[in-house]
Parts: C-alpha cells; structure tokens; sequence
C-alpha cells in the first residue's frame, strides 16, 4: 500500500495501483508454478484498474491521463495479442491479457512509462532466460512463463517515474 501510495499520491487511481499490485503478486506466483495467468484474477484486477481511473478522472479533472491509460492499455494488449497471433509458441494470450492489466496503470502515467514498462520486461525476461540457458537449466525450447519479467518491467518503471 505504501509503495502504491509513493507512486500515485493520495486519489482515487491507488486503489488501482493496489488492486493491480494484488493482482500482480498472485499471478506472477501462479505463471511460475504452472505457466499460466488466470483470466478470474487479470479480468476483476481490469475492471478495478478501469473503475479507479474513472473516479480519478472525475475528482481531479485529469481526463487526458484516462483517456492515455485506456488508450496504452489497449494497445499494449492489442500489440501482445497481435504478437500471439503471429508467433503462438512465443508470447501467451495471458500475456496479452496481463499487458491489458499493466497498460493503464502504466500508460495513465505516460507513454514513455508504458514504453520503459514493456521495455524493461523484455529485458528481464531476456535476461532470465540467458541466464537459465547459461546454467544449462533449460534449453533453448523450454518454455520460461513471461508475466514475472512483465511484472517486474512495469514496478521498476512506475518507481522510476516517482509520484505524479
């Protein structure tokens, strides 16, 4: 809660960042054990993160930022799922999905946040997976479950753009 409230201040869109924070924990807990990401917890977390956006935009009168964040959402989750379409075996429909669920929250700060999250996330994720490869505890099929390097992307760039 603390951390949410040192990334957004005190207004309605914490609630988001804590619901997208809960969230965050247990999905990034369940894509390591069985490489999947629940639509039953992603779908509320979504609807939360939109609801909070919302009565954000309602109380301070930012409409520009809500309309970025469904905007960022929307392509973040379009873009992954595009990708899916293209490669299966490479980028999850879950992914798409969690990207659905980062993208506001991220995008509602501003497109080079949205942009640094996904970025970072790659790079986690690449690295990782250079890393498990290089200790030979998987090869280079071996399926890795992306949404924790996802998860950790989009933290270190909220932290990063510090308090609005």
């Amino acid at each position: 809660m603390a951390g949410s409230v040192a990334v957004t201040g005190v207004r309605p869109m914490t609630v988001g960042v804590v619901a997208a924070a809960a969230a965050a924990v247990l999905l990034g807990g369940v894509d390591l054990l069985v490489h999947r990401l629940p639509d039953r917890v992603t779908g509320p977390a979504v609807l939360v993160v939109l609801g909070a956006l919302l009565l954000d935009g309602a109380v301070t009168g930012q409409w520009p930022a809500v309309l970025r964040a469904v905007l960022a959402g929307a392509v973040a989750a379009g873009g992954a799922a595009a990708l899916w379409l293209a490669v299966p075996r490479g980028l999850g429909l879950g992914d798409a999905k969690l990207l659905g669920l980062l993208g506001p929250v991220l995008g509602w700060r501003g497109w080079d946040v949205l942009l640094a999250g996904v970025f970072l996330g790659l790079l986690v994720g690449a690295l990782l997976s250079l890393g498990l490869l290089a200790t030979r505890r998987a090869g280079w099929r071996t399926a890795v479950p992306f949404g924790p390097p996802l998860l950790i992307g989009a933290a270190l760039a909220l932290a990063a753009a510090g308090p609005p």
